[in-house]
């Protein structure tokens, strides 16, 4: 059986392109972006008709997208293969409808975020600004005060979080994945994990709060009792997210290190972590991220401060979250609110611009700790 093929005269320096019965019929691979863009136009227009707004551009665009997109398969390769295209273009809108918002909200920060970032906003704080200033601010052009305070307390706080944490967490999910085996025990953790992730952050700040109220006297406000309420909230999600990456290990690893004669902690320490680092710094870059932006547990925990404190065990701290709670509810000058906004804005910046630091860090952690390969 054979199948019959043209052969196209090519020009000079050109390959020949060959086209068979089986390649003829196809969708072309252009055809999806084209559908894409012209999606977006036909949305613009149409929200430009009844009230132009993003949100219904984006409806519109969405709606055409999905019925194009599989019209268009349908007319090139049959019915059937545009019926069955619909998933992939439903995939593709949904795609697109998640990347949106992110999108939308770097943005945001980063058009309002990037004026305000002033070596002021960086290397100095609130200690001693009041409204006078900010009054002068408008004709002056120069916003003085920034969060330096802040940026040294948010970094100081997530460090002895991530400290606590991690180790416990760690070693949780150890115990999980290598010796629990099922028994009541570990049921019990996971129950109890499951338990401490779904609790509001609030009620940690008030657990932490309480607690080291009845060790050193009511109203005790510093750095590590705000450290102590985010580990809380930390402590689910390493140990849920080490538990999966180390339940992935391919057992015939651990067997092969047995074989050997290499004893359980040590076949645990040199291969079974090694194997899942990267999933585990992954685990920790998330928790930190789901702690670094809490505000509520640590109003009742760190308090605020307008000025530096190094000491994470005496005096109130200000964190990136509580310094742009305070200068939008509280602005220095209520009369003259657009530098405390300003202010506001780059914060959110900055602590943005932290959480993709930690990233970066967490990743390259990963690659160096990672088992090697016959490439590297």
């Amino acid at each position: 059986m054979s199948t019959s093929t043209q052969t196209s005269q090519p020009g000079p320096g050109v390959s020949p392109v060959r086209r068979s019965k089986l390649t003829r019929g196809q969708r072309p691979r252009w055809l999806v972006p084209v559908v894409g863009v012209v999606a977006v136009v036909a949305g613009a227009a149409l929200a430009a008709l009844v009230g132009f707004g993003i949100a219904l551009w984006a409806l519109f665009a969405a709606v055409i997208f999905l019925v194009v997109g599989p019209l268009a398969v349908g007319l090139i390769e049959g019915s059937r293969a545009g019926k069955d295209s619909l998933m992939t273009f439903l995939v593709y809108t949904a795609f697109v409808l998640a990347v949106i918002p992110l999108v939308s909200v770097i943005w945001t920060v980063l058009v309002n975020g990037v004026p305000g970032l002033t070596g002021n906003m960086l290397w100095t704080s609130m200690n001693g600004v009041t409204g006078l200033q900010d009054n002068t601010a408008g004709s002056s052009g120069e916003v003085v005060g920034g969060a330096y305070h802040a940026i040294v307390g948010t970094v100081s706080i997530t460090f002895w979080a991530t400290v606590m944490s991690v180790p416990v967490g760690l070693l949780t999910a150890i115990y999980l994945v290598e010796y629990s085996q099922g028994g009541w025990l570990g049921k019990a953790i996971t129950f109890f994990v499951d338990v401490m992730t779904g609790i509001p952050s609030i009620v940690a700040g008030l657990f932490a709060a309480a607690l080291f109220g009845m060790i050193f006297g009511p109203s005790t406000r510093t750095g590590f009792v705000a450290a102590v309420a985010l580990t809380v909230l930390m402590i689910p999600t390493v140990v849920k997210n080490t538990e999966e990456m180390l339940r992935i290990v391919p057992n015939e690893l651990r067997e092969a290190s047995y074989a050997l004669g290499v004893r359980k902690w040590r076949t645990i320490l040199k291969v079974v972590i090694p194997t899942a680092i990267s999933g585990i710094a992954s685990g920790v870059t998330l928790a930190i991220a789901r702690v670094i932006g809490e505000t509520a547990p640590l109003l009742v925990t760190a308090g605020f401060a307008t000025a530096i404190n190094w000491n994470s065990f005496s005096g109130w701290m200000t964190t990136l979250p509580t310094f742009i709670y305070y200068q939008i509810m509280n602005p220095t000058s209520p009369t003259n609110p657009d530098p405390s906004l300003q202010r506001a804005w780059a914060a959110a910046l900055i602590l943005i611009i932290i959480v993709m630091l930690l990233n970066l860090v967490a990743r390259l952690i990963a690659r160096a700790f990672a088992p090697k390969t016959a490439g590297r």
